[in-house]
């Protein structure tokens, strides 16, 4: 483990990382997009165990948006694909070592097959503590919200609670990640600048670490950098700083 000793007992309990470049890491080396998205998925299992010895209990990644239905279809294809061979390859190791799986976002756009391989996974791990793995599948942001807001809507219509009764505590219960705490920190990979329709409620208050290094090379190094980032940081939210309140 590289991170410095100052960093004990500020590790981000939940880290979130959009996870971009798999496309432009291929293109680099000329083959073929599935590859890079391959090379991206062989990130995934090292990188979760290294957060979980870091003392982070939760990981989300961004796997595939809403948005991402706009991408060919056998882009598409090939990576619903790859997601299913996947967790038919990985589930039982983490299961073994302790870590639940959660997936996050809407399942009525996935298929049968994707759909009943997602409740499986999220079954054999249910009891399991040392650590969550959470992948956001078919999610954006805005669709978090809007869903949170109906559900609420809906039992306002029904008589089952009064529209005072709303508060952010209770939207934040209807959302995908309600039994998860908020995200820490929000890692991005790949260059680019913005959250991309990604937990935008969740993230109110998360630190965010940006880096240009494509998601098929991030490694635990980078990892450590983030987290080492985090750590320097004092997290305010929306307070003054503490010297400055005394």
């Amino acid at each position: 483990m590289n991170l410095p000793a100052n960093t004990i007992g500020k590790v981000p309990q939940h880290i979130a990382i959009i996870m971009d470049g798999n496309n432009r890491w291929a293109k680099k080396r000329g083959v073929l997009g599935p590859i890079g998205h391959r090379a991206g998925a062989d990130v995934v299992k090292p990188l979760m165990y290294a957060c979980r010895d870091r003392g982070v209990k939760t990981l989300t990644l961004f796997a595939f948006s809403s948005e991402n239905w706009q991408r060919p279809e056998a882009e598409v294809r090939a990576l619903m694909a790859l997601l299913s061979r996947y967790l038919r390859r990985e589930i039982k190791e983490l299961a073994a070592d302790g870590v639940r799986i959660q997936f996050i976002g809407r399942r009525d756009r996935l298929s049968p097959r994707i759909a009943k391989l997602l409740s499986q996974s999220e079954k054999a791990t249910e009891h399991n503590t040392e650590a969550t793995l959470v992948l956001a599948l078919d999610y954006g942001g805005r669709w978090d919200v809007s869903s949170a807001a109906a559900s609420l809507a809906k039992d306002v219509a029904e008589g089952l609670i009064s529209a005072d009764d709303i508060n952010e505590q209770l939207l934040s219960s209807r959302m995908a990640l309600a039994d998860q705490p908020a995200p820490d920190l929000c890692i991005r990979t790949g260059g680019e600048w913005r959250l991309s329709n990604f937990l935008l409620w969740q993230f109110a208050y998360a630190e965010l670490w940006f880096t240009d290094t494509l998601w098929p090379d991030f490694n635990i190094d980078e990892l450590d950098e983030a987290i080492t980032h985090f750590s320097s940081r004092e997290r305010r939210f929306g307070g003054r700083p503490a010297e400055a309140s005394v």
